[in-house]
């Protein structure tokens, strides 16, 4: 056998902790007749060329104590092999965000050599300007808002004053730290390319960037989504600010009018109106959250209320003015026209893929009729060497979708496979301060589906966990489908939420049913103990059952 017979591998391998581990393996496959072998204990992987019968080596590896877990042939696709076929890279990323990392990591654990294209600050959204900043600046609010206004008599605190300019350079510190160690660092640790420069694409298989040309077997678009800003007569002139440029303020503005109503109005309301502005939000529909039930929707208009922020609903902006250091808007409502005047206008109307750069035109990739990538359900674009994932898409705007729906377009792309994506049990979170969160299907939505269900509305005050908090406002929510007691949903308004929520979303992903959480232990004084008690309420009076009662 010569090294020119042999064909490239890589084996996944089981069980190898260190670098002994490491040099048992290598001896083992050089013994059955491998070459070229270098094993990576940390990643947990050999590499090799071999011209045999794998099952040789398979045995091998076994025989010295560790279990083999899949081998594949990386001789067209391998990380650092010679280029074929014209081709630069098995797959070329454009972005670097949540989507871009994952599908990059899965290219380079199937053995691809990758590059990744980034135009602007590496991260994407959620490290540089949502996830990250937006939870540091809720929880500083939450601190400042406590030390005023606590349940409990006897527990002396204060808030003296905002130094936003001092929270916004710790954010920034955070943020940066954070795109480091799951970023940056990332990138060597992986061992693809990274280019920046903005990416333009010349014809259906081959890249633009700084000025020369790339050619990928595959392509995956993650650039993402930037803040939308509706057309509103008066709006650039007057001046208004995004959740992007808000993070960036360096004082509490006395008065805040923010349009839309959505997740990032809901948060940010909250975050200025804790640090002492003034906050109205605007919402085009008859009521805020109208994805969620009728009755979250009310909790949380309570919630609002409590706070001191209003919200308008049926409300039209029709004009922006400036007015020395405040802006007019002129809103129409149901009532008629008013206007209202705020020191700082924030635009929370949902996002825009960031997809003009790219010419897709010229690559023969499509949009849908909101303007975002068209993808099937496996991710694919309408050109079949190019696949899209994340925000630049038509999809739940969370993270974690996007990093699944990344690392399951480079697996398809790389080997062939059809896996389709599965959102059916796709949780959501709005980090307000009570949260709200939910999984599966609302009532409506399972009855529009024809589904015959019966629901369970436990008050928050029904929650032991919210009694010793002196917090009782919000609810817990289960719909499930009549005749097999399967759970189809959940929405919680409640402190942790958030957390509170991954049990529903286990019941929801496996089919269990209201009965199976009756059967199962909540621990008491805990917010979880109210989804046990939701399911209680289908068929008991929970106020007439003593603590813990099962």
């Amino acid at each position: 056998m010569t090294t020119d017979e042999a064909r490239h591998y890589r084996m996944r391998i089981q069980g190898m902790t260190c670098s002994h581990c490491a040099e048992v393996v290598t001896g083992a496959l050089e013994g059955a007749g491998a070459q070229e072998v270098s094993v990576d204990y940390l990643k947990g992987e050999a590499n090799f060329r071999f011209a045999g019968d794998l099952s040789t080596l398979r045995q091998a590896v076994i025989e010295a104590g560790y279990v083999p877990d899949g081998v594949v042939d990386v001789t067209q696709e391998g990380r650092g092999g010679a280029m074929h076929d014209g081709h630069d890279y098995d797959l070329v990323v454009v972005g670097s965000g949540g989507a871009a990392f994952a599908g990059a990591i899965r290219a380079t654990e199937l053995g691809a050599r990758v590059l990744m294209i980034e135009r602007g600050t590496v991260g994407g959204t959620c490290v540089n300007v949502g996830c990250i900043p937006s939870k540091f600046l809720l929880r500083s609010a939450e601190v400042y808002h406590e030390a005023a206004h606590h349940p409990y008599r006897g527990v002396e605190t204060r808030a003296s004053s905002v130094d936003l300019g001092e929270l916004v350079r710790q954010k920034g510190e955070l943020t940066e730290r954070l795109r480091q160690e799951k970023y940056l660092d990332l990138i060597g640790e992986y061992g693809w390319e990274l280019e920046l420069g903005e990416a333009r694409f010349v014809d259906e298989g081959t890249l633009e960037v700084n000025g020369h040309r790339v050619r990928g077997r595959h392509y995956l678009l993650a650039t993402g989504a930037r803040p939308a800003v509706p057309p509103i007569p008066g709006l650039e002139e007057a001046g208004y600010i995004t959740s992007t440029t808000a993070m960036e303020l360096d004082h509490v503005p006395e008065s805040l009018l923010i349009i839309g109503a959505g997740y990032v109005a809901l948060e940010l309301g909250m975050v200025f109106r804790r640090l002492g502005s003034q906050v109205t939000i605007m919402q085009r529909g008859g009521r805020i959250l109208r994805e969620y039930d009728p009755e979250v929707s009310d909790a949380v208009m309570e919630v609002l209320r409590r706070e001191g922020i209003s919200v308008l609903t049926g409300a039209r902006v029709q004009r922006v003015l400036r007015d020395g250091g405040s802006k007019l808007l002129e809103v129409r409502t149901g009532d008629g026209t008013l206007t209202l005047r705020g020191e700082e206008v924030l635009v929370a109307t949902g996002r825009s893929p960031n997809v003009e750069a790219l010419d897709l035109p010229v690559a023969g990739v499509q949009l849908d009729d909101t303007g975002a990538v068209a993808v099937d359900e496996a991710q694919r674009t309408t050109n079949p060497r190019v696949w899209a994932a994340g925000d630049v898409t038509r999809t739940p705007q969370f993270v974690y979708v996007a990093a699944y729906e990344g690392g399951l377009a480079a697996g398809n792309a790389l080997t062939g496979a059809r896996t389709y994506r599965d959102l059916s049990a796709l949780p959501s979170v709005i980090f307000t301060q009570p949260q709200i969160a939910s999984v599966g299907m609302t009532e409506a939505e399972a009855r529009a589906k024809g589904l015959e269900v019966r629901t369970s509305t436990l008050p928050l005050d029904a929650v032991p966990r919210a009694r010793v908090n002196g917090d009782g406002l919000g609810l817990f929510k289960l719909v499930a489908e009549a005749s097999s007691d399967r759970l189809l949903g959940a929405q919680v308004v409640a402190e942790n939420a958030g957390d509170v929520i991954y049990a529903a979303v286990l019941a929801t992903r496996f089919g269990l049913r209201v009965s199976d959480l009756l059967d199962t232990f909540a621990p008491y004084l805990t917010m979880a103990e109210g989804l046990k008690l939701a399911a209680q309420s289908f068929s008991r009076d929970v106020k007439k059952l003593s603590c813990c009662a099962a």
